[in-house]
């Protein structure tokens, strides 16, 4: 996420000219003027966790240093929160806590404050050690929210071919050194590359206390020395010599399970020739069913260096008009 692009400044905006790109930004997309629109609600949050980095002078250093890469390996979401004061941002909201950060009261004025976003509105009655109470407009309407979960995270997760056929297990760490957290994932047979596994809970902490976000896997192939995938079918490839392309032949491919499997190479076959082997590929969904097929693309080999005898023997070949 480009941090400054995001508050539409520039790399060399002042702390004043952020603050207020944040301000108009906040309350663009604040949600009592984008109701039900998800966008905006990413769009606030977005806004909020770059206002979060670029008015604190260390991390907007760190940030320029190393870049949005670099500073996301470096920076969690907590460690973006870390320090960061929300009740000066409230306050200058017009918002005015009560009790500290477990519940805060907001007047009567028109328009809620931007950072109800960071809150979805719960449907139960009042109270809740999280909870807070908001009036809206003259009639001073309460209404109990409840701060939402954090944001979501994304990673990719490759996944061998073996745990595509058979199903599997997968451990994953999140986080570094001895708070890593231990994920155990369970890989569904058959799954495709680009699908997406979602492990609940396990996102950004939610900047106001709320649940934390989720984690989604983007399913990738891991590489196999002998074996690459279009979506259920097994491509490989076998080099022949040039006399078993003319003559046809016999070869024998393993397949995942260690299976010699024996098939015919028909006279004549050209260079990139394909054969089929049926149901020999991975599984077409989680329950197993009907495999994808094993395809042989021939190589026909054409040697660099001839011995005479083979030279000699090469010629009679042209001669006759092979």
């Amino acid at each position: 996420m480009d941090y400054y692009n995001v508050l539409g400044v520039s790399k060399g905006a002042s702390g004043d000219e952020i603050k207020k790109a944040y301000r108009k930004s906040a309350l663009k997309y604040h949600p009592d003027q984008n109701q039900g629109d998800k966008q905006a609600e990413e769009k606030f949050k977005e806004v909020n966790e770059a206002y979060a980095v670029l008015s604190d002078p260390e991390k907007r250093r760190q940030y320029d240093t190393f870049g949005e890469a670099g500073f996301q390996q470096r920076f969690s979401q907590e460690d973006i929160f870390r320090n960061f004061d929300m009740g000066s941002i409230f306050r200058e909201f017009g918002v005015n806590f009560g009790g500290g950060m477990g519940g805060f009261q907001r007047g009567g004025s028109s328009g809620g404050s931007p950072f109800d976003a960071f809150f979805q509105q719960s449907g139960g009655g009042r109270g809740g050690s999280r909870g807070f109470q908001s009036g809206f407009g003259s009639g001073g309407c309460g209404r109990t929210a409840r701060p939402i979960k954090g944001g979501d995270l994304s990673m990719e997760l490759p996944v061998s071919l073996n745990d595509v056929l058979t199903g599997g297990e997968k451990t994953i760490l999140l986080g570094r050194g001895l708070d890593a957290d231990k994920v155990s994932v369970k890989i569904p047979m058959g799954i495709s590359a680009g699908k997406k596994l979602r492990i609940t809970g396990k996102g950004s902490p939610s900047p106001m206390g709320g649940p934390p976000g989720d984690l989604y896997l983007h399913i990738t192939t891991q590489f196999h020395p002998d074996f690459t995938r279009e979506e259920n079918n097994l491509i490989t490839k076998k080099e022949i010599p040039y006399s078993s392309a003319v003559l046809g032949t016999k070869i024998s491919i393993t397949n995942l399970e260690g299976k010699q499997l024996k098939v015919r190479v028909p006279v004549g076959i050209q260079s990139h020739g394909k054969l089929r082997l049926k149901g020999h590929g991975l599984p077409s969904g989680p329950r197993g069913g009907s495999r994808g097929d094993i395809i042989v693309v021939i190589s026909v080999l054409v040697p660099k260096k001839l011995s005479t005898e083979q030279e000699s023997l090469v010629k009679q070949l042209a001669e006759s008009g092979l």
